[in-house]
């Protein structure tokens, strides 16, 4: 019975060998990382070179990502995105870079969701011949000035009226973006 061999009773450390077992790396999640690095490059390449600047990448990174903006849609442009997805894999901040174009495009679309909201209120408060669009708007808003607005609703119809340039409904949705968006002068 002393031959019998129990697995509980060996122990690998007492001996001082320790066993390493080579982990392969998982190719398909390689392969799915390589395609978000790619789009990300992708998206970036197409922004402005002060957006792109705003990521704070390498000078070489960069550069590579203005130059594939200025390609057209061919094979030589995704060749650069290529070798600009193999750059941005040897950095440690890809994770920050994707971070930053989330909040960018995050605030790209909340930005356009209060332009859209400032112009239905402007046109609705233009089409308004009683006070019933501004008392709504006031009630929504109640730090607005009501003067304010009523003045320029008032001078804004009638400059639509008179088929005059649209001075005070510039005006008029220049303050209801500020009102909407939080902002205040």
């Amino acid at each position: 019975m002393t031959d019998e061999f129990y697995p509980e009773d060996y122990d690998d450390e007492e001996e001082g060998e320790e066993q390493y077992y080579a982990i392969r790396p998982n190719k398909t999640r390689i392969k799915q990382e390589i395609a978000e690095i790619f789009a990300m490059a992708e998206e970036i390449c197409q922004m402005s070179p002060a957006h792109i600047a705003e990521f704070n990448l390498p000078e070489s990174i960069e550069q590579a990502l203005l130059d594939a903006g200025k390609m057209p849609a061919n094979a030589a442009r995704k060749r650069q995105l290529k070798y600009v997805t193999g750059k941005l894999r040897e950095i440690d901040t890809v994770a920050e870079v994707q971070e930053k174009l989330a909040r960018m495009k995050s605030n790209s679309a909340h930005a356009t969701r209060e332009h859209h909201q400032a112009e239905r209120w402007r046109d609705k408060l233009l089409a308004d011949t009683g006070n019933q669009q501004l008392t709504q708007l006031i009630s929504e808003y109640p730090t607005a000035d009501s003067q304010y607005l009523r003045q320029l609703q008032r001078n804004a119809q009638k400059e639509l009226k008179d088929s005059k340039p649209p001075k005070s409904a510039r005006l008029l949705y220049k303050y209801l973006k500020q009102l909407i968006s939080g902002d205040s002068e």
